[in-house]
């Protein structure tokens, strides 16, 4: 196992008094959890490639039921993530590696994250110039930062699509769900322009257009008309544009949890 996971023995001193050194993220499972069987080793992994940025603490609530109590853990696997002493961020259940790299980019706290989040901030105000400018200052200082080179990514749908594989290239195989799921979306809209006529031609059109704005609530709207106005629309590329930004956002996004019925029942009604 590697030196950044470790099982805990002693809670106070291995999640309490270390998270005062680097942050810990707390695993709370059991040997009779199948979920944790598969939590499990995308948490080791991650945390083997982490480069002592945080560490992972491992805890058998069958030896630290009082502890598991006391945090409030009701169902197993329940991640937390401990700060100087204190639950700071958390979920419950065996979610996809890709997933758990999201909770991990949002939940870590530095200088590097408040960057991003005052760039998502800027973003969300509109500043796509000043949001542009934060995150490339981010990544001129620290060039591997996914987040930030995620969020520039996302950024660049809206500017200039065509140069989203210069932005994504150093991330390599990292991120990879994402990754692919901004090159799809990146190509539709490169292609809006050349789209072949047809009935769902205007919604899906319409799409693209909520991706250039940034507006993924109109661009979501618009993918389910197309997909109800005739969804083997220019070779499902409604299907595809859809799968992509839920991959890219996540289901706890706002515009992706409202329109998650209609997403699915439009693909297979």
């Amino acid at each position: 196992m590697n030196t950044q996971t470790h099982d805990v023995t002693d809670f106070t001193r291995d999640v309490l008094e270390r998270s005062h050194q680097i942050p810990v993220l707390v695993d709370f499972w059991a040997a009779w959890c199948g979920p944790c069987r598969t939590l499990g080793p995308v948490l080791e992994r991650l945390a083997g490639t982490a480069d002592g940025r945080w560490a992972l603490a491992k805890v058998d609530t069958e030896a630290f039921g009082a502890e598991a109590q006391q945090y409030g853990v009701m169902s197993i696997p329940n991640v937390k993530l401990f700060v100087n002493g204190e639950v700071v961020d958390e979920f419950v259940g065996a979610l996809p590696e890709s997933e758990v790299r999201r909770f991990l980019d949002r939940a870590m706290p530095g200088p590097a994250s408040a960057a991003v989040d005052e760039a998502r901030a800027l973003l969300a105000a509109g500043d796509l110039e000043a949001a542009t400018n934060r995150l490339r200052t981010t990544l001129a200082d620290d060039a591997g930062n996914a987040a930030a080179r995620l969020l520039l990514a996302e950024l660049t749908l809206r500017t200039t699509p065509e140069s989203i594989e210069e932005v994504l290239a150093p991330l390599g195989d990292d991120h990879s769900d994402r990754v692919e799921a901004l090159r799809v979306i990146a190509h539709w809209v490169r292609e809006r322009d050349r789209l072949p006529e047809g009935a769902a031609r205007e919604p899906f059109a319409a799409a693209l257009a909520g991706v250039r704005a940034g507006d993924w609530d109109a661009a979501l709207t618009q993918v389910i008309e197309t997909l109800r106005a005739q969804r083997g629309y220019a070779g499902g590329a409604a299907r595809e544009l859809g799968r992509a930004i839920y991959l890219l956002l996540g289901i706890e996004h706002p515009a992706c949890e409202s329109h998650y019925r209609a997403f699915t029942g439009a693909l297979y009604v």
